[in-house]
């Protein structure tokens, strides 16, 4: 940079300094646009510092929620709800439960009913096969491992005789423990 450019700008030349510059700059194209640049940039930095952050008042009725209110653009977020609301409440594979039948052999009973962890220990009536001798059931059952017993004749628990894994329960009779995998 060509020091009396600086002196220039800095306000260091004499009035001959001045005019010698001036005509210098009138003759040599170059240094005319090395100094327009030069001053240009010391106009930048003499201009006002920025002490604060202007407020910026933002309408956000006018801004977010009126737009909302158009029928247009309520159609995105409305189908967005729907889907989440159909994967939220649809039952899954994953979580379904699978039938099992339930039978016994009890020729001697006039009444069979099963109750276990599957139907929070509610009690739910067995049907009778005919004249065979056999009751059964079908219920649904989540994956997991269940107890159950079955009751007959409205009082006396018995245990599944086709399940071998067994526990004792608190009332001194002992529960069928039925593992089921999807």
């Amino acid at each position: 940079m060509d020091s009396m450019i600086s002196m220039f700008i800095d306000d260091e030349l004499s009035i001959e300094d001045k005019i010698e510059f001036v005509e210098r700059i009138h003759a040599d194209k170059a240094l005319k646009e090395e100094t327009l640049d030069l001053l240009r940039q010391e106009k930048v930095l003499r201009s006002a510092v920025v002490d604060r952050v202007p407020q910026v008042k933002l309408d956000l009725k006018r801004r977010f929620f009126l737009p909302l209110l158009r029928p247009v653009n309520l159609l995105v977020p409305a189908l967005a709800a729907a889907v989440i609301i159909l994967f939220l409440f649809m039952p899954s594979r994953m979580d379904s439960s699978i039938p099992y039948r339930f039978v016994i052999y009890r020729p001697d009973v006039s009444r069979a009913e099963i109750t276990g962890s599957f139907t929070d220990w509610r009690r739910v009536s067995m049907k009778r096969i005919g004249e065979t001798g056999y009751w059964e059931v079908t219920l649904n059952l989540p994956k997991g491992e269940h107890r159950f017993t079955y009751i007959l004749e409205g009082h006396r628990s018995f245990a599944d005789p086709t399940i071998q894994a067994r526990e004792r329960d608190d009332f001194g009779g002992e529960n069928s423990i039925l593992p089921v995998r999807l």
